[in-house]
Formats: C-alpha cells, sequence, structure tokens
C-alpha cells in the first residue's frame, strides 16, 4: 500500500486484480477532482465498465448513466452518458499525458466533461492541451495494464468500488 498523503484527494479504485491508488491534483482541476469525489461518494462508480479500452493508449470508463454492469447494462449504450450533473468546464494545464496520467474523456466541446474519465497506458503527449488531466496512478498501474481490451470489450471489466481515500 502506497503512502497516502491526502487522503481527501486521494480515489481507491477497486478492480479484479486489486486496488488502483489515484492521487488527485486539485491545485491543477479542481472542479473536475470534485466532480471525481462526489461521483465515488454517492456510489455511482461502483461497477461501471470499461466501455474503450485501446492497447497501447488507454483505458475508459466512468458512463455513470449506460455503463453499472449491474443496473440494466447494455454495452452498446456504454460510452454515450454521464451524469445527472451538469458538465464540467475544461481545466487544461501543462501537465503532460504520462503513463498513468487520469484524464476528463469529453466529446468535441471543450467543455463537456462530466463523468467519464480514461487512464494513459503510455505517454500519450498529442493529448496534451487539449484534454483535462486531473490525476495520476501512485500505486497498482498493474491492475490498469490487465485490463480487458476492446472499443468495446467482449466481456469488460468494471470498477468494482470506487471510494474516497478519507472514506475507506
Amino acid at each position: 500500500m502506497p503512502e497516502i498523503k491526502d487522503p481527501e484527494n486521494t480515489i481507491l479504485i477497486e478492480l479484479k486484480g486489486g486496488t488502483v491508488t489515484i492521487e488527485l491534483l486539485p491545485d491543477v482541476a479542481p472542479k473536475h477532482c470534485e466532480r471525481m469525489k462526489e461521483l465515488a461518494r454517492s456510489g455511482q462508480y461502483d461497477n461501471v465498465c470499461f466501455h474503450r479500452v485501446i492497447e497501447g493508449f488507454m483505458a475508459q470508463t466512468g458512463d455513470v448513466e449506460h455503463g453499472d454492469m449491474e443496473d440494466g447494462f447494455n454495452i452498446r449504450r456504454a460510452g454515450t452518458g454521464g451524469s445527472d450533473l451538469p458538465d464540467v468546464p475544461a481545466e487544461f494545464s501543462r501537465l503532460p499525458h504520462d503513463r498513468g496520467t487520469l484524464g476528463a474523456a469529453r466529446s468535441q466541446n471543450p467543455n463537456s466533461a462530466n463523468s467519464q474519465f480514461f487512464i494513459n497506458f503510455k505517454d500519450n503527449h498529442f493529448l496534451n492541451g487539449q484534454y483535462t488531466v486531473y490525476g495520476r496512478v501512485i500505486d497498482g498501474m498493474e491492475h490498469v495494464d490487465a485490463i480487458t481490451r476492446g472499443e468495446p470489450p467482449a466481456n469488460p471489466d468494471r470498477m468494482i468500488s470506487v471510494k474516497v481515500a478519507a472514506d475507506a
């Protein structure tokens, strides 16, 4: 278990292989960090699938509307929804999209991020300045690397539970 410096800004994602610990970056993207904590605390991320997992690129999840594998799940709709909360405006920074960073997924509109996010499998610097970086994996990246690939995967993996470390 890694040393957690700021439990209020640390997310614990339970995957089939173990726990992924994510350090949020509220000084860089405060609105995105608040949204992730709000959805985690309300349990909306629990059982949500990884609907878009591209080898050598990233693993995307967080569609709380259509991605919950325990509640009327349809893989063809996963990735098309968000939460019932308003979209979050872009919080672009100079932080690079390095391996293990958390990025906000969105539509063509830079201010359309809502609940979906992705974790980079490798340095994806072509995304720099176009997608908000708001966290980084500090432990458990091997569990992210083991997520089933596909667009969508035939048998998708899920986030079993997502918690704020301060509440765990």
